[in-house]
């Protein structure tokens, strides 16, 4: 197993320093995908990878948004000869000592998803626990599984051979939709799930990037559109992949 640490960022001064450097601590090398930031955060990024040769900068020229970050470092990650992708979130709320937990189950079952199962404390926002569990109900309709434990979470292994074919043939959400989509398409492909319990905190001061009414807006349209999809398939008796 070939790994690479896959870090979107977009405009996280203060904590992508800190992602990184745990990143490399437990001896994984770094893609960054840095999704258009302004003029400090790339110094900063520019100064990482100065420091450090196995933090690779990987620069948009403009904001996309996460999914289109996280499909640009997949893409290159392969391109480069990576077997799996260890996509972690740049604002330092997952625990990232659990990175190895990921990893060790990603070695014991290569061919798995490995998704970290969020446990959050009070410190959660409730508007992003309603949101999530929300999200969740609808990924159980549209995969027909209670083997879904979290759609949301960024924090994942992902098993390239198996999901770049999604990546490559599928319509994938290009912000805070994706991490659901391509969660469900896997599922349909019959690509197995491990899920790792690991904490979320949220830290005060933290820079959030989602949008409560544009992301919610796609994210309701993304469960809409695996819905019919499912749908159809499901009536006309037809693969959920080509």
């Amino acid at each position: 197993m070939k790994l690479v640490a896959l870090i979107p960022h977009y405009n996280h001064l203060q904590s992508i320093g800190i992602v990184a450097a745990a990143m490399r601590a437990q001896g994984y090398p770094v893609y960054i995908v840095d999704d258009g930031s302004d003029a400090a955060s790339r110094d900063v990024l520019h100064r990482l990878s100065e420091c450090d040769e196995n933090i690779t900068i990987l620069q948009r020229a403009k904001n996309g948004g996460k999914g289109s970050a996280v499909k640009m470092g997949l893409l290159a990650a392969q391109w480069a000869g990576f077997t799996h992708v260890l996509q972690v979130d740049a604002d330092a709320q997952h625990c990232l000592a659990d990175a190895a937990k990921l990893t060790a189950a990603a070695e014991q079952q290569p061919e798995a998803l490995i998704c970290a199962h969020p446990l959050y404390g009070s410190d959660a926002p409730k508007s992003r626990l309603y949101g999530r569990k929300i999200t969740n109900f609808w990924i159980t309709v549209n995969s027909g599984s209670l083997q879904l434990k979290d759609g949301m979470c960024g924090f994942r292994v992902y098993p390239l051979a198996a999901v770049m074919p999604i990546v490559r043939r599928e319509y994938l959400g290009n912000r805070m939709d994706f991490d659901t989509e391509i969660l469900v398409h896997a599922h349909w492909r019959g690509i197995p799930m491990v899920w790792i319990d690991t904490p979320v905190r949220y830290i005060d001061g933290g820079v959030s990037h989602f949008r409560v009414w544009a992301d919610n807006g796609l994210i309701s349209k993304m469960h809409a559109r695996l819905f019919f999809k499912m749908l159809r398939r499901r009536l006309f008796r037809q693969p959920f992949h080509e």
